[in-house]
């Protein structure tokens, strides 16, 4: 009786992941006629807690990549220009419309920091509040997003690894104050041929609780359609988003990892 049990049970395990490996297949054959709501879930709902309060000053190796002094380091995603996004006090602030910005330099492993906020006036509801994003080699996004309060597909939602992995909780504060995101990255590994050797893995800690404990990414972001690796350089830039929402940063600092 034990025996045929974990022989059915075998048998189950067998045929999931055989079905999975289709879909999959087929959903990367026909990605372009995938709807985006084919890649959005909203169930399980990470529990709603209270971050909280914390400051963290840059290590003495670190790369400062926004002091709120200048935006020297960066660029115009779309054309390389100098980048128009607004600088009042300390405080960076996206310039909706002009198009996300990218450090001129590139990273690959690394500790990076940053300080986001949303609008503290309300404005829209699900992905078109408070919605940015910080994205690891142009490639891999940890979404920003106003997520007090305002549902929408849970690995949409603040800190989640954008259309892969909700966070653990919803750790975001109210509109109009400060969060944290201290997130590590390994880079994926290719050998010369372009296979993958070892995926990208990340942890996200979201006002100092952690969200995604080394979660291994199963490719680059996509909207619409299921990840897929591609051979690509082993350094990157960093992509701060434009989406059209005046989300503003501040203290920004890398540190590379060796």
């Amino acid at each position: 009786m034990q025996l045929n049990m974990k022989i059915s049970i075998t048998s189950s395990i067998l045929s999931i992941s055989l079905a999975l490996t289709a879909f999959t297949g087929v959903a990367q054959d026909e990605k372009t006629e995938l709807p985006p709501e084919a890649t959005e879930f909203y169930e399980p709902v990470p529990p709603k807690i209270e971050a909280g309060e914390s400051t963290t000053t840059a290590p003495s190796d670190a790369k400062i990549l926004f002091d709120g002094s200048d935006l020297t380091g960066w660029v115009n995603e779309k054309d390389g220009s100098n980048p128009t996004w607004n600088i009042e006090g300390n405080i960076l602030t996206v310039n909706p419309g002009t198009g996300g910005i990218k450090t001129k330099e590139n990273f690959g492993d690394i500790q990076l920091h940053l300080e986001w906020r949303s609008p503290s006036e309300i404005q829209g509801d699900g992905q078109g509040r408070g919605n940015s994003g910080v994205i690891i080699m142009e490639k891999y996004e940890v979404q920003i997003l106003d997520s007090y309060e305002n549902e929408t597909y849970t690995n949409g939602q603040a800190a989640s690894i954008y259309k892969q992995s909700p966070p653990l909780v919803n750790a975001t504060k109210a509109p109009g104050e400060w969060n944290t995101y201290d997130i590590i990255f390994t880079a994926p590994r290719f050998n010369e041929e372009g296979m993958l050797l070892s995926p990208a893995k990340i942890t996200v800690l979201h006002n100092g609780v952690l969200v995604q404990n080394n979660y291994t990414l199963r490719g680059p972001t996509e909207y619409i359609g299921i990840p897929n690796y591609t051979k690509h350089d082993e350094k990157l830039p960093i992509h701060l988003q434009d989406h059209g929402n005046p989300v503003s940063f501040r203290n920004i600092w890398v540190r590379e990892l060796n």
